[in-house]
């Protein structure tokens, strides 16, 4: 086997990527997302591109969040893999799949190769999650009436509230964060995510029950591409009552009289109590996503 030859792309050579074939529908379940050329690379062998990765950030990020695109040719598991691992950005992948992709053979194959080039890149799998798409065709359920909702200019009352949904939580990154760093640290990270959003801090709720004892937090966004469930959460001593489904109505009530024509969420496939309730408001599963992560002590 000749050897391979590595290269990044720029304005010139961005069209290289789209050389290799999609199987897994990428580029048509993501079609508003952007790539800047020089966060993709490529694997060549022989003048023939039979590897390829795309990095992905927001308009505003100096360096890219995650690995979002990792295609590669047959028996190329190798070369997909140099990819990851000589890149300057050693970040978790995000995989977008098919759902449902295991009951198809010839899917379950593609899958299974990216999977293959990340291991050997040193990735170890994080978690598989659903990916929600509401749209109106889905319907608005009635709100249950039981909190009252409403916007908290303050920062240390979603903070404290972050602390305390997070001492029990079921949510694998969360839980990845927390071990390297602690509580402090994840609920930080959740609230840099909210300020990282484009959508208006004004958007941010939280719940009470009529006499005033905190429930939770729900907040509505919108990311660089589509209106989001930002986050849902119930403060530990208020679980048992099913009230992430009224923060999850609130939450999609709020984005629909915004003007959203579709609602993008997800949640963890192991959170069986979330993904009940997001079955229970009415969001179909459109596709799955499965990330991988560099453990800490390979940076």
């Amino acid at each position: 086997m000749t050897a391979l030859v590595i290269r990044a792309l720029d304005e010139s050579t961005a069209h290289e990527f789209d050389s290799l074939p999609d199987p897994l529908g990428v580029r048509e379940a993501h079609p508003l997302t952007q790539h800047r050329p020089e966060w993709q690379r490529v694997a060549v062998r022989d003048g023939r591109i039979v590897a390829r990765a795309a990095w992905w950030g927001g308009p505003d990020d100096t360096e890219p969040l995650c690995v979002d695109r990792l295609d590669l040719a047959e028996g190329e598991t190798e070369a997909a893999a140099e990819l990851l691992r000589t890149a300057l950005w050693q970040v978790d992948i995000d995989f977008s799949l098919p759902p449902g992709w295991r009951e198809d053979p010839a899917l379950r194959a593609a899958v299974e190769a990216r999977f293959a080039a990340a291991r050997s890149a040193g990735y170890e799998l994080l978690v598989e999650r659903f990916k929600y798409n509401w749209t109106p065709e889905c319907g608005l359920p009635e709100r249950p009436g039981r909190l009252v909702f409403a916007a908290e200019p303050d920062d240390a009352v979603f903070f404290d509230a972050l602390r305390r949904i997070h001492s029990a939580t079921l949510d694998a990154h969360t839980l990845k964060t927390i071990a390297e760093g602690g509580l402090d640290r994840a609920a930080q990270e959740e609230l840099d995510f909210f300020r990282w959003c484009p959508s208006p801090r004004a958007w941010w709720q939280v719940a009470r029950t009529p006499e005033g004892d905190l429930v939770g937090i729900h907040v509505p966004a919108r990311n660089h591409q589509a209106p989001i469930v930002g986050f849902i959460g119930v403060v530990p001593e208020q679980r048992g009552h099913g009230y992430a489904y009224d923060l999850l109505t609130e939450c999609t009530h709020f984005l629909a009289e915004q003007g959203a024509d579709r609602i993008v969420a997800d949640t963890d496939q192991g959170n069986l109590p979330m993904a009940a309730h997001f079955a229970k408001v009415g969001y179909p599963v459109t596709r799955e996503r499965v990330n991988f992560h560099r453990p800490a002590d390979q940076g």
